[in-house]
Formats: structure tokens, C-alpha cells, sequence
């Protein structure tokens, strides 16, 4: 994973209002789907590329372990692919045409992310 770089000031800063409402989703999202799923969720401290955290999801013998800035920048932003050098653009739909964050639609990206790792564990 590299330091991200922005298309424009206007996509950092609309970045900047909704990574910490993604994490808290996302998080949350995690929480739940593990206690459906029984499995064990454990988080692990990392520093590079910078700082932040692991999820280690466990069911049964199979260990899954995700970035969670990658998975949050997996919401936030259109197209996310940590592969790609290409300046990112935030998923402007996540904002509704008062320009408030859509929660609902949010949360549901937050959900179809977290289903998709779970169901990668079998």
C-alpha cells in the first residue's frame, strides 16, 4: 500500500469527513459479521507503509488478515486499487445532494465489503 494521492484538493478534503464514519462502519460491520459467522476477529499494530492496524479473522483453521486503511480506502473511494498509482477520487455518491453524508448508503458499502471477505473464508 502507498501514501495516497488525491485527483484534487476537493477529493482529499471530502476524504478527510468520511474516513472516520467508514472505519466506525466498517468496524462495526466486522463486529457483527463475525458473531454471525463465528468467527475470531483480532486486530494487529502495523508501520509500514505508515501506521495502522490488521484485521485477523479467523474461522476454523483459515486466517484471513486485511488492511483496514485499504479496506476503508475500498469504500471511499471510486475504483480503489492499491495495485494502480492513479490519484484517487472519493465516491461522491456517498454524499447526499444537500452534500450530508448518506449513511444509509454508507453502512451498506461498509456491509457488501465485510460479506465479501467473510464469504472468501468458506
Amino acid at each position: 500500500m502507498q501514501t495516497p494521492t488525491f485527483k484534487s484538493r476537493q477529493d482529499y478534503e471530502l476524504a478527510e469527513v468520511l474516513m472516520q464514519p467508514i472505519l466506525i462502519r466498517l468496524l462495526d460491520n466486522i463486529r457483527k459479521e463475525s458473531e454471525i459467522q463465528d468467527c475470531e476477529v483480532s486486530y494487529e499494530d502495523i508501520t509500514v507503509p505508515f501506521p495502522g492496524y490488521n484485521v485477523c479473522i479467523k474461522k476454523g483453521e483459515i486466517v484471513e488478515k486485511r488492511n483496514l486503511w485499504e479496506l476503508c480506502f475500498h469504500i471511499c473511494f471510486e475504483n480503489y486499487n492499491s495495485e494502480d498509482n492513479a490519484p484517487l477520487v472519493t465516491d461522491r455518491s456517498l454524499f447526499n445532494s444537500e452534500g450530508e453524508l448518506d449513511w444509509h448508503l454508507l453502512d451498506e458499502k461498509a456491509k457488501n465489503l465485510v460479506a465479501k471477505i467473510f464469504s472468501e473464508l468458506g
